[in-house]
């Protein structure tokens, strides 16, 4: 147990410390440069110090990590609560001290290089991908003006583009045509862009058995399984499957009173790409589930409740459902090192009667 507790506000160039000895008030207050800030916890005695998980958070844990100190980063949007009147950076110092204090804030975990690299990869590809559908869509309304269609989809919406250009009675004029094939190609190097780097992707999760293990899973794909691995890191910390789901937003809210319980939609709290990532899977799943079911072939367990809750609850609630219901299948997946099994209460069963 360190007896001096730093809170430091992170920012670019200027960083805000609050100082604290024991359990008592702030002693001391410092505003340090980027490169002082560097030099001064390598002449500073070892403490725990006390940082909002926020933008270069990391990058600095794993800094002062190696020169001897206990990081702390907690979450900013309960830190915010123990702000005193104004929001400064003096202010939000010393709010970090106060938050530390409490016992119930979860901390979040100290990122490593390679999870962060992953994520990187991923935000670059999403980028690369919002960028292109921006470039499709400007062509798409240019093209419309002119009583051109171009369908939905981006594959049929480059041939019908391409086809435009290649007709010459259409009506398009003439200095919009060189425009027009510029932004084509460049939506085509784009889509090359995002071919390499889920190439790279590919090759950097290959070696990793957890990646491994949760592609085997339903609606899991190379982007979900590796987004996964950057965001958790150690899935230890989750105590149980529903605890996983609730920290990815898919669990339902909860607006309760005295003996009367009120459960609305799900949270949608943490991490959205990861959410929209896990929900996209399972719309994908419930559709290759009646897919099977159409053509006769025989479905698992999971599989089947899934089709079920669709005739039920109708085609949206389901696939959150599902969705919900693989964010606790991934965690059992990852504690236990099990292979999936769609059958598993059925396997549990029979295992139980041999």
């Amino acid at each position: 147990m360190h007896a001096t507790t730093v809170g430091v506000d992170l920012a670019k160039n200027r960083f805000e410390l609050a100082i604290r000895e024991g359990e008592g008030r702030v002693l001391r207050r410092e505003r340090l440069s980027r490169q002082r800030f560097a030099r001064f916890f390598g002449n500073f005695p070892p403490s725990l110090i006390v940082m909002e998980a926020c933008g270069s958070a990391h990058y600095w844990s794993r800094a002062l990590q190696a020169q001897g100190h206990e990081v702390r980063l907690l979450p900013a949007q309960y830190v915010r609560a123990y702000v005193k009147r104004n929001k400064t950076d003096a202010a939000d110092a010393a709010a970090l001290l106060e938050a530390a204090r409490c016992p119930e804030l979860r901390v979040v975990p100290v990122k490593s290089v390679e999870q962060q690299q992953l994520q990187q990869l991923h935000r670059i590809r999403e980028q690369l991908k919002h960028t292109r559908t921006q470039r499709i869509n400007l062509l798409r309304g240019l093209l419309r003006e002119f009583g051109i269609t171009v369908p939905v989809g981006l594959a049929r919406g480059r041939s019908a583009v391409r086809e435009a250009l290649e007709c010459a009675d259409n009506g398009l004029p003439d200095l919009l045509r060189p425009m027009i094939a510029e932004t084509l190609q460049e939506i085509t190097a784009l889509s090359e862009r995002i071919t390499r780097l889920e190439a790279t992707l590919t090759a950097l999760t290959r070696p990793d058995p957890i990646v491994q293990r949760l592609l085997e899973l339903p609606g899991v794909g190379l982007l979900g399984a590796s987004a996964l691995r950057a965001a958790v890191g150690d899935i230890q910390r989750f105590p149980s499957g529903r605890h996983f789901a609730s920290w990815l937003g898919l669990t339902a809210s909860e607006r309760s009173s005295g003996e009367r319980r009120r459960l609305g939609r799900i949270s949608k709290q943490g991490d959205i790409y990861l959410r929209t990532l896990l929900v996209h899977g399972a719309r994908s799943a419930l559709c290759a589930a009646a897919k099977a079911q159409r053509e006769g072939r025989a479905l698992d367990r999971l599989r089947t409740w899934a089709l079920a809750t669709e005739q039920r609850r109708g085609r949206n609630k389901a696939t959150v459902a599902l969705a919900n219901k693989l964010a606790r299948i991934i965690w059992a997946t990852w504690r236990y090192q099990r292979p999936f099994n769609g059958d598993w209460a059925t396997h549990a069963t029979s295992n139980a009667a041999g």
